[in-house]
């Protein structure tokens, strides 16, 4: 049965989300980063890490497990490279300071790049490496996380989805913006599919005995979920391998925790989430608008390649999600009820108001 979901504006959504995180004494600047964050992902269609993630950091704020005012520190850089202490604050700001440092300093140098440690999740790593678009960078972001993944052959979680993104610029087209796990799937579309009561594809994840199940509650109480791949057969040590290279450079490189280390999302203790950027400026290597043009040349030829039997499309990396922005920016953003009530409960407890409802839609969402 298919169920309506309230129509939301991204804007008023916006503000109401930054003013939740205000009022647990999040600062403006950084609430507001929080929040542009979280509706950012809806608005290009990926919910399993917008305002549906909203409670988790509202708890763990109330809970004094994230700092809402963080200390974050630059514990060394050099022209081009930086370490920081997230202070144990939200992702999110840690994330946008970080990107926003490489970015400076890539002005002066021609890169940098930078290793934070002692965070907490960031939310959708895309936000970050397209901050570097507006100034003609190549952007790069990655980050560990919770364990939930499997080394290929093995059959307990050892390392989270460890996303990866990368973000690079065209002329005419839109910019090419990698955004992917390194797992199979995001453990945020395995609750998606529980909240709906839908079962997930076969291959997405395994429950506590290692074997691949359809049961999304499975794979999320004692099973763990696939790497990029799946299974040795399907070259699941592809994903496993790139895994760890994300730990590698966000956990072991900054003094993070790292694999099975990094601290549970309902743990009491510190998750010590790290994270890895960079920014690369491309008139380093060769003027702007010759790289644009050709940036132009290979998305075109990409697209217009031949397509196999019954497509009609062949998409390069970002065009959906920006597709998908400026349809939900004109049409709102639909949010499942639950999520929704979520947000009453958030507004009665913290009496923020809430008066985002424009309307309800079934929608079908990716």
């Amino acid at each position: 049965m298919e169920q309506k979901e309230k129509r939301v504006d991204a804007e008023t959504l916006l503000s109401f989300v930054k003013q939740v995180f205000k009022r647990l004494g999040v600062p403006e600047e950084d609430a507001g980063v929080t929040a542009d964050v979280l509706v950012q992902a809806d608005l290009r269609g990926i919910e399993s890490h917008g305002v549906a993630r909203i409670s988790r950091y509202v708890d763990r704020i109330r809970q004094n497990e994230i700092e809402a005012k963080p200390k974050i520190r630059v514990l060394a850089e050099t022209p081009s490279t930086l370490l920081i202490d997230g202070g144990n604050g939200l992702g999110q700001v840690v994330g946008a300071y970080a990107m926003r440092r490489c970015i400076e300093k890539a002005r002066a140098s021609g890169a940098c790049f930078a290793s934070v440690r002692n965070s907490n999740h960031f939310g959708i790593a895309g936000y970050y490496s397209m901050m570097a678009l507006k100034n003609y960078m190549i952007g790069i972001s990655m980050t560990n996380a919770w364990r939930l993944v499997t080394p290929t052959y093995g059959r307990k979680a050892m390392f989270g989805t460890n996303p990866i993104s990368i973000a690079v610029p065209a002329e005419g087209r839109m910019p090419f913006v990698l955004d992917m796990a390194t797992s199979v799937v995001p453990i945020g579309k395995i609750e998606v599919c529980e909240r709906r009561g839908e079962k997930v594809p076969l291959g997405w994840g395994a429950d506590k005995d290692g074997i691949p199940t359809t049961d999304p509650s499975a794979i999320r109480t004692g099973g763990f979920l696939m790497p990029l791949g799946g299974t040795a057969e399907n070259a699941g040590y592809k994903g496993y391998g790139l895994a760890v290279m994300v730990d590698i450079l966000s956990g072991v490189l900054s003094g993070a925790a790292y694999g099975p280390f990094v601290g549970a999302p309902d743990s009491e203790e510190p998750c010590n989430i790290g994270h890895f950027f960079g920014a690369i400026r491309i008139d380093a290597f060769r003027p702007e608008e010759d790289f644009c043009r050709d940036m132009d040349h290979l998305i075109t030829v990409l697209n217009e390649a031949p397509k196999a039997a019954g497509q009609t499309r062949i998409y390069v990396a970002g065009e959906k999600e920006f597709e998908m922005e400026s349809k939900l920016r004109a049409e709102g953003i639909p949010l499942h009820p639950k999520v929704y009530s979520t947000l009453e409960k958030l507004a009665k407890e913290l009496e923020v108001p809430l008066k985002i409802d424009i309307g309800t839609a079934s929608v079908k969402r990716r």
